[in-house]
């Protein structure tokens, strides 16, 4: 019985030990780069990021191609006419 015991625990700290050399490891590097994405310099990093890309489209004279402006306005269109069927 008690090399039952021993061979158990042996093999399940063999799957422990192999559980952390690989699958442990990828959720170590995701929580570390989620952390850093949290991080207040990133935040601020973002957020500047987006205000000059916000100020840079303001800027342009047509945000869209006349292409997707049209399929654009045509989705937008059947959407409308879709919500107009189930109201009534």
């Amino acid at each position: 019985m008690k090399l039952f015991i021993y061979k158990t625990l042996f093999v399940f700290g063999c799957i422990f030990l192999l559980f952390q050399l690989t699958i442990g490891v990828k959720i170590k590097e995701f929580k570390y780069e989620l952390n850093q994405i949290k991080s207040k310099e990133n935040i601020i990093y973002y957020k500047e990021k987006l205000r000059d890309e916000l100020k840079s489209a303001v800027e342009k004279e047509n945000y869209l191609s006349p292409e997707d402006a049209k399929l654009i306005n045509d989705f937008i269109n059947k959407i409308k006419l879709e919500l107009s069927k189930n109201n009534q």
